[in-house]
């Protein structure tokens, strides 16, 4: 629907610019003989049918958005259907005269008076249509931003949760009287994951490179705890790892293949992760075995919904998170345009 006739205040408001208007139109238009007031009264059923006429570009604008190369296609369909609106407005004049006995107005003049008045109409329709979009872009940047900042700290609250810390300081604390070199090397692994989420939260769009470096960080310190039943198997085209991505993107996928999938087999498993380029865009794969007998993972925690949101506020339709369970094996699949990662 029009916005115009979405709401009674913009359609009050939009009647009434139309009454100097019809002023000016009786003033221009009026016969030889006749009185203004005659000819405003001839022509005011005229301009109420043109008025609601004069909506149409709202709607021709949008299957008809302006382009290079569409100038000819462009010309063609405005010239002719701002003449019909103008022979419109001339002809439900002269009819109204004839049913209202008074003089006609000037056909000629309100033929071409309303050929002026419909592409002014479609000029601002097609700079309503831009300013709608711009804003739109914006609300999505905006929005954009608030969920990347949002996945700092979901990140700290989901992954670097009390229970995971409590886990890592566990096995530190364990591996402290047994290997000393290795509980020095878990708080390292430790510290420089924590660091790299608050500096990766701070950011919009970061390498993809720098994405994979936070997920191993992630790895490394979940691989001290589940030792030889957490592997970890990569297959990444390097042409990949300059391509832009919303920061902390992977972090929950990653988690959740370790916490309801490898976490759940006595004998762990192998996360399996695969960059690749395809059709213009990024597509990654991350694969871990489950337990088939416990809940599949898509259904458990906010993560993948809220990776999907940022997909969609990100990239407007562009990119999609796909997932799927089957034979034991669960796989999630991102799906983005290639672009370069240019944000600082």
């Amino acid at each position: 629907m029009h916005p115009i006739l979405a709401a009674r205040s913009r359609l009050a408001l939009y009647v009434a610019a139309w009454v100097p208007l019809l002023a000016l139109l009786a003033l221009l238009s009026k016969a030889p003989g006749a009185t203004w007031l005659a000819n405003a009264g001839v022509l005011l059923p005229a301009c109420t049918v043109f008025a609601f006429a004069a909506l149409s570009p709202w709607y021709i604008c949008r299957v008809l958005p302006i382009e290079i190369g569409e100038a000819t296609r462009l010309a063609t369909t405005w010239i002719s259907a701002a003449l019909c609106g103008g022979g419109l407005l001339a002809g439900t004049a002269w009819l109204a005269a004839r049913l209202l006995r008074q003089p006609p107005p000037d056909s000629a003049l309100l033929a071409g008076l309303g050929t002026i008045l419909y592409v002014l109409s479609a000029g601002l329709h097609y700079t309503a249509i831009a300013a709608e979009a711009s804003r739109a872009a914006t609300e999505r940047a905006r929005e954009a931003k608030e969920l990347a900042r949002d996945a700092e700290l979901q990140s700290l609250r989901m992954q670097i949760n009390p229970h995971f810390l409590f886990n890592s300081l566990h096995s530190i604390a364990a591996l402290a009287t047994q290997d000393g070199a290795r509980a020095r090397e878990m708080c390292v692994r430790l510290s420089d994951f924590l660091r790299t989420s608050l500096g990766l939260g701070a950011r919009d769009i970061i390498p993809l490179s720098e994405e994979l470096a936070h997920a191993r960080s992630y790895l490394a310190v979940e691989q001290v705890r589940f030792g030889a039943r957490l592997r970890v198997a990569e297959q990444i085209e390097p042409s990949c790892e300059a391509c832009g991505i919303p920061a902390l993107l992977l972090q929950p996928l990653i988690e959740n293949a370790v916490k309801h999938g490898i976490a759940g087999l006595l004998e762990g498993g192998e996360i399996r992760l695969a960059v690749s380029r395809r059709f213009g865009q990024v597509v990654i794969a991350i694969e871990n075995p489950f337990d088939p007998d416990t809940p599949a993972p898509n259904h458990l925690g906010v993560g993948l919904p809220h990776v999907r949101r940022r997909l969609e506020v990100k990239y407007a339709g562009a990119a999609r998170l796909e997932t799927a369970a089957r034979d034991g094996v669960f796989r999630a699949e991102l799906h983005f345009p290639e672009n370069p990662a240019t944000q600082p």
